[in-house]
């Protein structure tokens, strides 16, 4: 597993030449809070870090349902028990496999893989506005329907899950990169992914951390150009071209 220490977060990485898979420790004075729990993989990584920064890991937050961010989460909870687990209420029907639709929501299918037979229960159903220690939530939909990201109110950085990919080049989630297609093809919704990309450049984030790639410094000018070729795709696709 590959480690990179940025400010306060540790971007832990399974498979980083190939597929990378990423989830996030991120440190406070007393406390850790995991954010995603990759692939089966990733458990002892995780497990690693956390005797080596040597404080309680507190707290386990789901960006989204998907397997790849869920893999290692019963073997974690075994192992802490009392760190207590997040998801949004809306994605907290995707860890029970359930991929029905709301009347209110696109009628366009969810996809990518969803856990059939997670054992783990939520603790905590999390919406807009909620803090996980110095983390503050936004629903950043699009690559599923309940995704979130999570701003670090200290540092000023995102961890923004699928909403955007980095592996390729920096692209909004449900934007083609031939180079590391996957998330595109687990997309929900473009249209609401593009939404949610320009929610995430208002925060104006000192770093964006993402599932699928390397942590981007400084990165509202790169944001803002995904976000105009996400657009210009749209256009096209609706001229039919």
């Amino acid at each position: 597993m590959k480690v990179t220490h940025c400010l306060n977060l540790y971007q832990l990485t399974v498979l980083p030449r190939l597929f990378p898979v990423n989830c996030y420790i991120y440190e406070e004075e007393e406390q850790l809070t995991l954010i995603d729990a990759g692939l089966p993989s990733s458990y002892k990584g995780i497990v690693n870090l956390v005797k080596k920064l040597n404080k309680p890991l507190t707290n386990i937050v789901l960006t989204h349902g998907h397997g790849d961010h869920v893999g290692a989460l019963d073997r974690l909870k075994l192992t802490f028990p009392n760190a207590i687990v997040s998801i949004s209420i809306r994605d907290s029907r995707l860890l029970k496999g359930d991929t029905s639709l709301e009347a209110n929501e696109p009628q366009t299918p969810i996809k990518g893989g969803v856990p059939k037979k997670l054992i783990t229960k939520v603790d905590r159903l999390l919406g807009e506005g909620d803090r996980v220690g110095s983390l503050e939530v936004y629903a950043t939909p699009g690559h599923t329907p309940g995704s979130i990201s999570l701003l670090d109110t200290n540092q000023g950085g995102i961890i923004a899950g699928d909403a955007f990919q980095t592996k390729g080049r920096l692209a909004v989630c449900g934007q083609m990169v031939r180079r590391f297609p996957f998330p595109t093809f687990g997309t929900w919704n473009k249209e609401i992914s593009i939404e949610s990309a320009r929610k995430i450049l208002k925060l104006n984030p000192t770093i964006l951390a993402v599932g699928h790639g390397r942590i981007i410094e400084n990165p509202c000018e790169s944001i803002q150009k995904a976000i105009n070729e996400a657009e210009g795709s749209l256009s096209k696709l609706g001229k039919g071209a």
